[in-house]
């Protein structure tokens, strides 16, 4: 047999598959060259059943905090609410308000000069410093300041801008960057209309703790009448604290869930009119 008969798929439970050791592929081996294209058909669909299944728990999977992440001086999460935090033009970095007013309360105590809680940098004076130093650390691949300044290039209608500016942060793990990108495809704002590379950004930030995106999951799967599934990704933005979900939730167990419909715009409220 040759080798041309070995293929590499995923691992799906298949009694007839044996799992690598310590992996999730294995290699399946044709009776021969001229069966294989023959099974081939078989093998892709256990490997697309099997990714499926690993997409799922990875996506299902409760963040142990939201996207926010925790502060890097108390190292306590930060709320879901990013106005909560102030985010340093210096360092990239978002500290709470809290730790924030006390260093603010002793620096002024003590007649200080206003300095980063965390880099020790002096702080930003004016708007323009402020965008500066944003501008230099998306010029270094900061994935912070590279969303910030797609916002910017959203603010003035450069979409496409925009567009470029956040699959850059999304490329390096933001998720904000990738919430935003499936906005410009549900819209087609600066890029064609795209409803499968939209669901994929959801799922990423989604993934990475980002509530509204995942709340934005909840009503694909609802219209589309796969309701256990869209419960599931309320009850994950619940435990973030996302008011919206928990909104959801109590009129899923007090109507039925078959009752209660929501949408997905990202101005969705707790009042909204075409959830409830």
């Amino acid at each position: 047999m040759s080798d041309d008969t070995m293929m590499c798929v995923s691992y799906s439970g298949d009694a007839n598959l044996k799992k690598s050791d310590g992996g999730d592929f294995v290699l399946v081996r044709s009776c021969s060259d001229e069966c294989h294209p023959d099974h081939r058909p078989h093998q892709e669909a256990v490997c697309k059943e099997a990714a499926a299944e690993l997409r799922d728990e990875m996506l299902f999977k409760q963040p142990e905090s939201s996207h926010e992440g925790d502060c890097p001086i108390c190292c306590l999460p930060h709320s879901i609410n990013s106005d909560k935090a102030t985010l340093m033009s210096c360092c990239g970095k978002s500290i709470c308000d809290g730790c924030d007013y006390a260093n603010m309360s002793r620096e002024t105590a003590s007649n200080l000069h206003h300095v980063c809680l965390f880099c020790r940098q002096p702080r930003s004076t004016t708007k323009v410093d402020y965008n500066l130093h944003f501008e230099k650390r998306a010029a270094a691949n900061d994935p912070v300041a590279l969303k910030r300044i797609g916002m910017k290039r959203c603010d003035t209608g450069d979409f496409k801008g925009a567009f470029e500016y956040w699959t850059k942060a999304a490329e390096l793990g933001n998720a904000s960057a990738h919430y935003n990108l499936s906005v410009l495809y549900q819209g087609g704002r600066g890029v064609e209309r795209d409803v499968e590379k939209e669901k994929y950004h959801l799922e990423e930030a989604a993934i990475a703790g980002h509530p509204q995106a995942r709340c934005n999951l909840s009503g694909y799967e609802w219209e589309n009448e796969r309701f256990e599934r869209a419960v599931k990704h309320l009850i994950i933005t619940a435990n973030l604290g996302h008011n919206v979900s928990v909104q959801a939730l109590k009129e899923c167990y007090k109507e039925g869930k078959q009752q209660r419909r929501f949408c997905r715009s990202s101005s969705c409220t707790s009042s909204c009119s075409r959830c409830f």
